[in-house]
């Protein structure tokens, strides 16, 4: 199936490790000019590298934080002046610290809204008019299952996550009509590095060894395996795809059949 990404052009926030790095490998795999954007130099390089090599498409890349607006007008302005266009965009962020809702203060809940939902904020607002303009856009928003099936331990992400939801359904609403279309894809686990971060987390607070924990988590799973990235990154591409005209204000978990809820 051709998903008819030639010549698109796709703006993956924070797309050097992780979730974001499969993503920009399967769109730029697909044909897609693919922007790939991160905090660190070196990691971008390495990022570009390693896609390069996969893919043989090179990524052009914009260092900044997108926790700073300064940086997401960077990142378009550097995106516009060297493609003229923004066909796709995907807004990604690290995951907040986990912990329960006595452990956070003020500043702790004001760094995981700037990080998760006010940076997906900025970067649709760049993007609407973008896309609009031209009549052809798809903005696929990278959350969590916890957005449908809170998740212990892990308070900031299934509070500010869902903000993600009722932002992208409300907008999509907004600019169907002019062939922009918006959803969210909602990932349990994936095997990448914050696994092992959230793993070490849960062993601790269970008194528990960190493979323990990881079997605790695959026994939830009816497919009895974690996901893979290039799996999650290729079904996010066909969201992101010509093939996908329909489905927009959508919010689809990427799971193995973990989620219990029937909607």
């Amino acid at each position: 199936m051709d998903l008819g990404l030639k010549g698109k052009v796709a703006v993956v926030a924070a797309s050097t490790k992780g979730l974001g790095k499969a993503v920009a490998a399967s769109l730029a795999d697909e044909g897609a000019s693919v922007v790939i954007n991160g905090r660190h130099k070196q990691n971008l390089h390495d990022a570009a590298d390693e896609i390069r090599l996969k893919t043989g498409q090179t990524p052009f890349t914009v260092q900044g934080d997108l926790t700073q607006p300064d940086d997401i007008e960077k990142l378009f302005d550097e995106v516009m002046r060297h493609f003229g266009a923004v066909h796709i965009l995907v807004p990604n962020a690290g995951g907040p610290p986990a912990g329960n809702f006595l452990d956070f203060d003020d500043e702790q809940w004001e760094k995981a809204v700037q990080l998760n939902l006010m940076s997906t904020v900025r970067l649709i607002r760049k993007a609407i008019p973008i896309m609009q303009a031209q009549k052809w856009g798809r903005i696929v928003n990278l959350t969590s299952l916890t957005v449908k099936q809170p998740s212990d331990n892990l308070l900031l992400s299934n509070a500010i996550r869902a903000a993600i939801i009722g932002l992208a359904k409300s907008v999509s609403r907004d600019v169907a009509r002019d062939n922009v279309l918006i959803n969210n894809i909602a990932p349990y686990y994936v095997s990448t590095k914050r696994i092992d971060y959230l793993m070490e987390q849960t062993a601790a607070k269970k008194g528990i060894s960190k493979e323990i924990a990881l079997q605790d988590i695959v026994k939830e799973i009816p497919i009895g395996r974690l996901g893979t990235p290039e799996e999650f990154g290729d079904f996010v591409a066909f969201l992101c795809s010509e093939r996908n005209s329909y489905v927009t204000g959508a919010t689809i978990q990427f799971d193995g059949g973990a989620y219990r809820g029937m909607l």
